[in-house]
């Protein structure tokens, strides 16, 4: 399971409006209705000084804030997976990913004052200071020129999933001309999937997008091969024409009607990659959710495997997976983008954007202002 990164005095009370601030979970949606801004709550709260550490730890400034669907599921008053709680009404909110800057450390701490850093499998407090201990972060290299914000845009748990997901379950046969589709291919982890599976030796990547945007930016920018919006086309019939000899691969960010669709479109020993199911995430189904019986068939039929893929399960393989993917970052060869919302306040609406698909590449919220690079 993720930890949470110790956020020791941030439930203290506050002596000022502009100490500190954080968000904090009000209330759950629902498991059938979509999140809300008014779920969240921004309020002042107590800053850490040096008297608050304790040995080894640090206080650390946000920089920058992921905000990411596996989020949705820890609304619920159960998450349906193992490796996440739920937030607690009127707990401090965490997400994912964060990238931050320590600004005071102790002597027995393994960071210092001015180091980039970004979470190990802990999560980050939606809080703009926090304390942490030094061996829950992660000190960050930046190449120059480039803003923290790439760590959690190209590197971090999107980039990741993209990449390791492409290797262990794409299962791309190089000798081939093969054919993938990717669904959300205008967001955070699906537009890197698209560009990885062409670096990887797929022949033919097209994409599947919320608004006629997405799809110009994932063609013209990104260099799929095409694109279908499916909110004003139908998914079956684009595919027929943009892909007459069948679908090989499917990277699946979005389960629901669009992936029953891809699937019929698929040849036999098809693989599914099955990342994220965002169609679902605002409904009381189980995740994975059960298949319409149509498409079970197929799948069973054609001998397509349809295998999750948990980033978790392969912590040994993340560090030379941000190594090929900074690589790429700085050769080019792999764009990302960003939707940035400005100050930790515009943090609830994000998230709620993010969920709506308001996002082209990741959704992050910039808290405060990045150092000189």
């Amino acid at each position: 399971m993720l930890a949470s990164v110790q956020s020791r005095g941030l439930a203290e009370g506050c002596s000022g409006v502009n100490d500190n601030e954080r968000i904090i979970f009000l209330k759950r949606p629902g498991e059938n209705s979509p999140p809300t801004a008014s779920c969240f709550q921004h309020e002042p709260c107590h800053l850490p000084t040096r008297d608050d550490l304790e040995t080894g730890q640090c206080i650390v400034r946000t920089l920058y804030l992921s905000a990411d669907p596996a989020q949705r599921c820890r609304m619920n008053k159960v998450t349906g997976v193992d490796y996440l709680a739920p937030y607690e009404e009127g707990g401090l909110v965490d997400g994912l990913e964060g990238i931050g800057i320590v600004e005071v450390a102790t002597i027995e701490c393994t960071l210092q004052r001015g180091d980039i850093v970004t979470a190990c499998a802990h999560l980050w407090p939606w809080t703009r200071v926090f304390i942490a201990d030094g061996n829950d972060l992660v000190k960050v290299e930046l190449p120059r020129g480039l803003s923290p914000k790439i760590i959690l845009s190209g590197v971090g748990i999107s980039g990741m999933t993209a990449l390791l997901g492409i290797r262990k379950k794409a299962k791309i046969r190089k000798d081939r001309k093969e054919t993938i589709v990717v669904s959300a291919a205008g967001g955070s982890c699906g537009s890197l999937a698209g560009q990885i599976a062409r670096l990887e030796g797929c022949s033919r990547v097209i994409g599947i997008c919320g608004s006629e945007e997405k799809c110009r930016w994932i063609t013209k920018t990104l260099g799929f091969d095409a694109a279908i919006n499916y909110k004003n086309e139908s998914v079956g019939d684009r595919l027929a024409d943009l892909a007459p000899s069948g679908v090989d691969i499917y990277f699946d960010n979005v389960g629901g009607f669009v992936s029953d669709a891809v699937i019929q479109r698929m040849n036999a020993d098809g693989r599914v990659v099955l990342c994220g199911q965002i169609a679902v995430y605002n409904t009381d189904l189980p995740y994975p959710p059960p298949l319409n019986p149509v498409v079970a068939e197929i799948i069973t039929h054609r001998n397509i495997s349809r295998e999750r893929f948990l980033l978790l399960a392969h912590k040994d393989e993340m560090d030379a997976a941000v190594a090929q993917l900074s690589q790429w970052i700085t050769e080019e060869k792999l764009k990302v983008n960003e939707t940035v919302y400005m100050g930790l306040a515009s943090a609830p609406q994000a998230f709620v954007d993010m969920m709506a698909g308001k996002n082209i590449g990741k959704m992050v919220i910039k808290v405060s202002e990045e150092p000189a690079n």
